[in-house]
């Protein structure tokens, strides 16, 4: 157990501090002449790289799951290298052609007169994709390896040169658009990228050349395993903006947003922590089932216990006042829909872990028809509130959104129960 925590805490941590990037960035394009527009031009360009992004981020879990020689790595990093070149096509065609104009004005909603500053900041960020995925392909190595202290330093490093770069636009007064806070997170990004492939090609080169049993050799066979792992996150984004739209047909629009936006970061700020349970399941579950689901058993209630303090306790108040500087009415509204959230938190560490047996069993394809049943309650939840409830606010979106998560936890716990047998013969047989 104790080899157990050791391995799980770094990449919590690692998880956790991603947080405060943001915070960093946030907080200099604060200190422009006119924040507001500074921050929303970055905010949306944000948002677009965390749709291109996707993909580069699954490249950890694939890469933890699959890549157990020199071989299999070598398959691993085909397939890396044609996803790096189609999201910087994308980028490309995102920052230099119409069609990214047509994203902007069209999905996003965005006004002409801060079109063009959005798309200088995504020029920048274009890069950020990149460096993301080169990170995230070498972080799995390293958490295969149980190295998983080499992802809180590449973190640490990372937080101190956006700190330092910061520091720099605010002390020469240089804060005068949103490409500062692009240029902040690419440069983080980039050093983040140096610690992982520095480290993680090191124990790359320490593989075997083919190890015995390990059936990973060509690049189909990665691409069988990630192809699902894709499809079922491009279904998820549609979550996001379905809450969002839906939000804004009940009784207090602004309000709804807002207490939803506040409690849904307190969730995420909780959650993120436990976001790599899965990786208990990639790397231990074979050595020691008993002992990976005692794990599960001794943390899964913690993110609910954590929501639970912020909630009913002077806690969340103090916080939301004092650290976020929320008034009192929005305070009201945001405990309200943070209770609501301690059933998704309760929910998500065992999804987490669950989805790990799936990707242990290289069983991927099950997570399509998972994440579908999560989008349709998603959706059919946030009707019906609307409907008959329009005045429970941000409420909504944190019911809908659980219950969606539920769905999602019961077509894996289904899938996973009526498969068990497969458990025992890996990833690497299934595929």
């Amino acid at each position: 157990m104790r080899q157990l925590f050791a391995f799980f805490i770094p990449l919590g941590l690692s998880a956790s501090l991603v947080t405060i990037s943001h915070v960093i960035i946030n907080s200099t394009l604060a200190r422009s002449a006119s924040p507001e527009t500074i921050i929303a031009s970055y905010a949306i360009g944000l948002s677009m790289l965390g749709i291109i992004e996707r993909p580069a981020i699954l490249l950890r879990q694939t890469c933890s799951a699959l890549v157990r020689d020199r071989t299999s790595f070598k398959a691993m990093t085909n397939v890396a290298v044609c996803l790096l070149i189609g999201m910087f096509a994308a980028g490309l065609m995102i920052s230099y052609s119409p069609a990214g104009e047509l994203l902007f004005l069209r999905l996003f909603g965005v006004d002409d007169s801060m079109l063009q500053s959005i798309i200088d900041v995504y020029r920048v960020l274009m890069f950020v994709s990149i460096f993301s995925g080169i990170r995230c392909l070498y972080h799995g190595i390293i958490i295969s390896n149980m190295r998983t202290k080499w992802l809180t330093i590449g973190m640490v490093v990372r937080l101190a040169a956006m700190y330092l770069v910061s520091l720099y636009y605010i002390h020469t007064g240089n804060v005068t658009s949103g490409q500062v806070g692009a240029v902040i997170f690419l440069v983080g990004m980039a050093i983040e990228a140096a610690v992982s492939y520095i480290e993680g090609s090191r124990l790359a080169r320490s593989l075997p050349l083919k190890k015995e049993g390990h059936e990973i050799e060509k690049t189909g066979q990665i691409f069988q395993f990630y192809r699902p792992l894709l499809l079922s996150s491009l279904i998820a984004v549609i979550v996001g903006p379905a809450i969002n739209a839906m939000l804004g047909k009940t009784s207090d629009i602004e309000l709804a947003i807002a207490s939803f936006a506040i409690a849904a970061s307190l969730t995420q700020l909780v959650t993120s922590f436990f976001s790599y349970m899965h990786q208990i399941v990639l790397n231990f579950y074979r050595k020691d089932s008993a002992l990976a689901v005692r794990f599960v058993m001794l943390c899964g209630f913690i993110p609910t216990l954590l929501i639970g303090i912020l909630a009913y306790t002077g806690v969340g108040p103090w916080f939301m006042e004092h650290v976020m500087g929320v008034n009192e009415r929005l305070m009201e509204a945001s405990l309200h829909t943070l209770r609501v959230f301690m059933f998704l938190a309760l929910i998500f560490p065992w999804l987490d872990f669950c989805n790990g047996i799936v990707m242990l069993r290289g069983q991927t394809k099950i997570m399509l028809f998972s994440q579908s049943a999560n989008v349709a309650v998603t959706l059919t939840g946030l009707i019906l509130c609307v409907l008959n409830a329009p005045a429970w606010n941000g409420m909504i979106g944190a019911l809908a959104q659980s219950l969606g998560l539920a769905a999602e936890l019961a077509v894996v716990a289904f899938a996973i129960r009526a498969q068990s047998p497969g458990i025992s013969r890996g990833a690497g047989t299934t595929l």
